[in-house]
C-alpha cells in the first residue's frame, strides 16, 4: 500500500469518526503506529486534521439545522433542545475540550454550531482536544511497543 493511500485512509477514518458515522480512528492510528512503518508525528497530524475537519462539518450542520426545528425528523424537540442549549450556555466553549470523548463529543460539536459559536473559537478548542487525544494515544502506543 502506498503512503498516500495509508494517509488518505487515516484521514477519512478520522473525519468519519468525528461525524455521526461510526468509525474508530484510534484503532487505525494505533495499528499504524505499532506497525512502525510511518512517522508518528505525521500520523498524528493527518488524524488530527481529519478529525478536526469532521468536527467542523458537525459545527456546520449545527449552524444550518436550526431552521428545520419544525420538521418531524428534527432530532431535538422542545425540552430536549432547551436542555441542550442551556447546557451549552452554562459550560459554553469550554465543553468543546470534551469533543474527543466518544458518544458525547459529536453532539457537542453540533450543539456549538446550533448555539452560534464562532468558527475560529470552535476550531481552537477542538484542535486542542482532538490533537491532545491523538498525542496521548501515540505516546501510550509507542511506550507499549517499547
Amino acid at each position: 500500500m502506498t503512503d498516500l493511500a495509508v494517509y488518505t485512509g487515516l484521514f477519512l477514518v478520522a473525519f468519519l469518526a468525528a461525524t455521526i458515522f461510526p468509525a474508530q480512528s484510534e484503532v487505525v492510528l494505533t495499528g499504524l503506529l505499532l506497525g512502525g512503518d510511518y512517522t508518528p508525528w505525521m500520523l498524528v497530524l493527518v488524524a488530527s486534521v481529519g478529525n478536526i475537519l469532521g468536527a467542523v462539518f458537525n459545527w456546520g450542520l449545527g449552524r444550518g439545522i436550526e431552521r428545520f426545528h419544525d420538521k418531524k425528523w428534527y432530532p431535538l424537540k422542545g425540552a430536549a433542545l432547551e436542555r441542550t442549549k442551556g447546557w451549552y450556555r452554562c459550560y459554553g466553549r469550554w465543553s468543546l475540550l470534551l469533543s474527543w470523548v466518544p458518544i458525547i463529543g459529536d453532539p457537542l460539536t453540533v450543539a456549538a454550531g446550533v448555539m452560534g459559536e464562532s468558527l475560529v473559537v470552535f476550531v481552537v478548542f477542538v484542535t486542542v482536544a482532538k490533537t491532545g487525544r491523538y498525542i496521548a494515544l501515540t505516546v501510550a502506543a509507542l511506550n507499549l511497543a517499547g
